[in-house]
């Protein structure tokens, strides 16, 4: 049977540990719970004063009214322990992803909210899409692009909300450009270089599918110094010529990003497909190190919620 206590004692417990730690760092949003106890399937973020509660699919069988039952006694359990209303605590169920877009709205719209990170800000909405805007697993990746970008020309693609290009400006980026296909994540990332005061003469946002954008950007010599590439384990988007499936298309991708980049530069790239193995090839042909052990910040307990790698010429 389940003990709801469980789950009170290991919330207070991973709490009160990640406060002062919190503070320290300057954030206002990172993991609290990662599946910590097998019989509460949840991963359980901070947003400011908001609680993302996402259930992951087991597959379980529940009587309706048990199940609502259960989520309602956990919804209880985190307004508890946290001391947030009930109001906000945003439930949501993710189903398994089975080559869908990367991006699902929920049919809520939500407000959209400041959160800081690092000394940036970002706008975050924990209920309109399955993600809130802000990816708290690539924080460190995030925080290293920062340290490294200063004089540096910097390419985001895959882009989503701009995050990376945000600590690329801020650390001091002479120029980048930010690259997406939806208009809706496009205009999210805008408004948050005009929240971090960037230079929109500097710091371009260009929309285009990424395969098409590698293959112009190598035709007008473009060279970056550093660069992001972080695509979705697979999308059929519409507005795609072709379906993305990153294990397929690695070397696609990771060939037409390193084309782009500078003889010293540097090149990051992560994805989060969990079955998710890196061509030999690629390793003849560059100068790679594995940094997910790196990458994945302390407050996630799930070691493998990505996969990164640093990329040099040889």
């Amino acid at each position: 049977m389940n003990n709801i206590n469980d789950l009170i004692n290991r919330l207070g417990k991973n709490l009160k540990h990640q406060l002062k730690w919190a503070k320290r760092q300057n954030l206002e949003a990172w993991r609290i719970y990662d599946r910590d106890i097998p019989q509460y399937p949840f991963a359980i973020d901070v947003y400011g004063e908001h609680i993302h509660l996402q259930e992951y699919d087991t597959g379980w069988l529940m009587h309706e009214d048990e199940y609502q039952q259960w989520l309602d006694e956990i919804c209880q359990a985190v307004q508890f322990v946290t001391g947030l209303p009930l109001n906000n605590i945003h439930l949501k169920q993710r189903a398994r992803q089975k080559g869908i877009t990367q991006y699902e709205k929920t049919g809520q719209t939500g407000e959209d909210f400041i959160v800081h990170e690092h000394g940036r800000q970002f706008w975050v909405n924990v209920d309109k899409y399955l993600d809130t805007g802000l990816f708290l697993d690539h924080r460190n990746t995030r925080k290293k692009i920062g340290e490294l970008a200063e004089n540096k020309r910097f390419l985001n693609l895959f882009a989503y909300t701009g995050s990376f290009t945000v600590y690329a400006a801020t650390g001091g980026a002479v120029y980048s450009e930010t690259v997406d296909l939806s208009n809706t994540y496009l205009n999210w990332a805008k408004r948050n270089f005009e929240l971090n005061q960037m230079d929109s003469n500097k710091h371009h946002i260009i929309r285009a599918d990424v395969f098409q954008y590698l293959q112009e950007a190598k035709q007008q010599n473009k060279q970056f110094d550093l660069i992001v590439l972080d695509p979705p384990s697979f999308s059929n988007s519409k507005k795609m010529l072709d379906i993305l499936d990153v294990q397929r298309d690695q070397e696609t991708l990771i060939d037409g990003a390193m084309n782009l980049l500078s003889e010293n530069g540097q090149l990051f790239f992560s994805n989060n497909l969990r079955t998710f193995t890196l061509n030999d090839a690629l390793m003849q042909r560059y100068h790679i190190k594995n940094i997910s052990k790196f990458s994945v910040p302390e407050d996630f307990r799930n070691k493998k919620i990505h996969q990164c790698w640093e990329i040099q010429h040889q």
